[in-house]
Formats: structure tokens, sequence, C-alpha cells
């Protein structure tokens, strides 16, 4: 019988490196058995495995600054995790064993939460829903969710400036975070935690470390704005014929319920289709099935739920009358309304179990997005004969999660690395061409790295890796991930 080569015993360096780390960090903060750093050694969509040092776990941001340095002094390379739900692979070590993975996930104490001045402070461990959950205690709300809102945690979410369903009218991480708290490569502690609304002293820093994937620091806390909590809620599913018709429909609500409006997903037949089949409690919202659906979602915190729905029922109301859309149906309670929101949320996992795919999280003008599903969708699938291609999500601020599927009977692991990464490029050569993104809201990772460095703009390329040379010259931080290194002359 074959046994499987035991992992290689570290090196004399790094046998130091883990006996000071674990005289710093103690048991609990640092281990290298297999069965507690395992776990954390896969992505989310189980697309990249690699090994690592060890496990560090932190409890406070000056175990963080001191182990830092400690990695400097060794040169080990420093994997920054939170809730490892990332979509692109940048919370996950490389296959060498050299990195250790550096988790936050200890770090989840909301150190303070102010209703008069609509703040909390969180370190970086603490999951989203937590803060969601403290902030409606004091009859506050936080403007972003996502449906992986029960793992994400805040510093992953600042890492990857997280997107999700609320940005049509809050905004992304970006504009949530007041302040920062953050380790840099050097062991220095950056404090950036002053909520001012005017500052010109030089560069805004927190804006260069939010979305730099854990490249230029290892975020340890934020200051995050809060809003007041919503008085009412009105939610709708919408039946409609085709994409272009979901944005006519888009600007008629935006005029109708002017900021009131805060979500609009659209989702196609197909998407739906695979909800259904996947989750057997699922419903479908109208009684007949359409080419596309629109999920609306009304909140205000002045306006009572019943004047919500009013006004959305008036907006809708008129949109069928001119044959806009084809049925609508608005929630009677908030379980309905959460029921909806289920369907949107579960078509990642539903797509999933039909098979191999190749996910795109992309964006281009909100004006240009129907045209390009329209021509992108039979563009994929006659350069791929048997693939699907569908697109669903965030029509409101242009961004769409755009899947193709693979043909019956691909074995997943092996489509993806062979015909998928084909796939991928050419995707990707569409959504430039129309002047988008080749991700939206989840970044970079290691996944689009290579596809960054072919397709991204030269100079913007060049000002980055000047900065990451800038911050972390030895490169020891998240290696491989965002920032491709330049070649050996």
């Amino acid at each position: 019988m074959n046994h499987p080569a035991p992992p290689p015993r570290p090196a004399p360096i790094a046998e130091a490196f883990l006996a000071e780390a674990r005289a710093l960090l103690g048991e609990r903060g640092l281990t290298t058995d297999p069965e507690r750093v395992d776990t954390w050694l896969t992505d989310w969509r189980g697309r990249y495995t690699g090994r690592a040092l060890a496990l560090a776990a932190p409890a406070s941001s000056e175990e963080v600054a001191a182990l830092v340095k400690l990695c400097a002094a060794h040169g080990v390379p420093i994997v920054p995790q939170g809730g490892n739900s990332g979509m692109a692979g940048g919370a996950t070590p490389d296959a060498t064993g050299t990195a250790i993975i550096l988790s936050l996930r200890r770090m989840n104490a909301i150190r303070s939460l102010s209703a008069e001045a609509g703040q909390a402070v969180c370190e970086a461990g603490v999951i989203l829903q937590t803060l969601h959950e403290a902030a409606e205690a004091e009859g506050l709300r936080f403007p972003l969710t996502l449906g992986g809102k029960g793992s994400a945690t805040i510093g992953g979410l600042i890492s990857t400036n997280a997107g999700g369903t609320q940005v049509l009218r809050h905004g992304t991480m970006r504009a949530q975070v007041l302040g920062l708290e953050a380790v840099l490569a050097s062991g220095e502690v950056l404090d950036l935690m002053t909520p001012l609304k005017k500052d010109n002293r030089g560069f805004d820093l927190k804006q260069l470390l939010i979305g730099s994937e854990g490249t230029l620091g290892i975020v340890t806390a934020a200051m995050l704005r809060l809003l007041p909590a919503a008085t009412g809620r009105a939610t709708a599913w919408v039946g409609l014929g085709g994409i272009v018709d979901a944005r006519t429909l888009l600007r008629q609500m935006q005029r109708a319920l002017g900021d009131a409006l805060e979500g609009f997903e659209v989702v196609p037949a197909h998407c739906l289709d695979s909800v259904l089949a996947h989750e057997p409690a699922a419903r479908a919202p109208l009684g007949e099935r359409h080419a596309w659906n629109a999920l609306i979602e009304c909140v205000s915190p002045s306006q009572d739920s019943a004047a919500l729905r009013e006004a959305l029922e008036t907006a809708l109301t008129a949109a069928l009358e001119e044959g806009l859309i084809a049925d609508a149906v608005i929630a009677a309670n908030d379980t309905q309304a959460e029921a909806f929101w289920a369907l949107r949320d579960g078509i990642s996992a539903a797509e999933r179990a039909l098979g191999p795919a190749m996910q795109h999280d992309i964006s281009v003008p909100v004006e240009a997005m129907p045209e390009f599903i329209l021509a992108a969708v039979p563009d994929v699938e006659a350069a791929f004969p048997g693939t699907r291609a569908v697109a669903f999500g965030h029509l409101g601020d242009g961004n769409v999660h755009f899947h193709v599927l693979a043909p019956a009977g691909a074995v997943r692991g092996v489509w993806e690395e062979a015909e998928g990464k084909a796939v991928s490029a050419r995707v990707h050569d569409l959504v430039t061409q129309w002047g988008g993104s080749i991700s939206a809201e989840h970044g970079i990772g290691q996944m689009k790295v290579d596809e960054l460095a072919r397709l991204h703009d030269p100079v913007a390329l060049a000002v980055m890796a000047s900065v990451k040379a800038a911050l972390d010259p030895a490169g020891l931080l998240n290696p491989g991930k965002l920032i491709r290194p330049p070649r050996p002359a």
C-alpha cells in the first residue's frame, strides 16, 4: 500500500522562527498541527490549495505587529486571512509551504459603538453579521451586506473592497470606512482612526490600503459608519421580458422612489430555475416563468413599510400598464422579503451544484450592461460549444456575475484548467472592449493576477508595483496576489 509522503521538516531557520513565534503567541496563537491548519489551506470555491509553515492567530494589534517584525527578521512570507470566504484565492498560500497564514479571526471585538456619532470601531475578525446585530440593537444599521455575511470578516471586506447588494445607494466598503488601523510590512502600526470629514494632510492612506488585498499592510481594525435603522421596507419580485426592459425599469424606479431605492438585482430564468431545483423549500414568487426577473428593495429611515409599499406599488403599476413588465409581487412582510432574497443569494450554490463553471465578477457602465450581456452571451457560447453563459446580479451599479457553465460531462477541476482558462480570457477581453473591469467586487487574488497584468493599463500597473516595492520591499505580504512580481532580468 502506498502512503503519502510526510510533509518535509522545516529548515533550521524555520524551526528558529517557529520557536520564537510560539513564544510570542502561545500555543493558542500558533499551531503547526495539520488537523488545525489544513482547513484553512483551501479557498472557499475549492480551486486553490496551498501549504503553510504554520497558522498564526494573534489576539491583538500589538501581537500582529510583533509577529510581522519577526517574519521580516526571518524572511517568512505572510498570507493574511479573514473568514476565508473570498472568491479569488486571495487568502490561500502557495504550494511552497514557506509562508504562515495570519488569521485575524481571534481579533473579533467591537471596541466601541456610538449611536450618537453613528460609528463603530471593529477589529478585523468581527463577522459582518455580528456587526449587523450589534448595530441593530442600538437602533442603527451597517449599510453593506452580502450572501456570505455569516462568515465574511470586516478585515477581509476592507482588504477586498467588498460590494454586495446595497452599493446602488450606499457604495462599496470604501464608502463605509471612516478610519483604519493597519500593520505595515515593517511591523509598524499605522493609526488612521481619526474620522475627520476634512483632512488635507497629503495622501488618503486608508484608501490606499482598502482593496489592496493584504499586499501593502494588514488591516487590524477599522472605524465604520453606521446609519439610522430602517423604519420601512418594501421588496418586490418582478417578471420581465428582457434585460433591456430591466434597465428601463431601473431608471423609472430611481425617478419614482429616489433615495429609498436601495437594491436592484437581475435574475435570468436559468438562474431561478437552478435555485428552485437545488433548494426543495424554495418557491417561485410569480405564477409564470419569465425570461428575466428583477428584485427591487426599498428602505427608508423615515417612512413606514406601508407607505413604501404604496409608493412601490404605484411605480410598478405604471410600469405594468405601459407593458414594461409582465408581472410583479410585493412582499407582504419581512419573511416573504427574505424568501425573495434567498432566491437571489442561492444562485452561486445552485450553479455550483450543476457542475464545473467559470465565474466572472465583472462590471461595465450601467447604461451599456444590457447590450453587453446580449452580445457576450452568444459570443461565448458560440466560441465554446456546449457551454451555457448566464449573467445575474447588481444591475443597479453595473456589476453582474457572468458565469459560464461547462458542457455536460465535463470533469470538475480538469475542465477549468483547460478550456475554462480560455473561456475566462474571452470574457475578460470582451469586458475590456466594453470599457469595463475584470473585477468589480471580488478582488484579483491569485485567480486574476495574470489577467490583470495582461489587460490593465501598463502605467497603472507600474504605479501599483512601485507602491508595493516602497511599502513591502522584501515582498513578504501576501506574495503572488494582486500584483505580479517583476520577472527576473
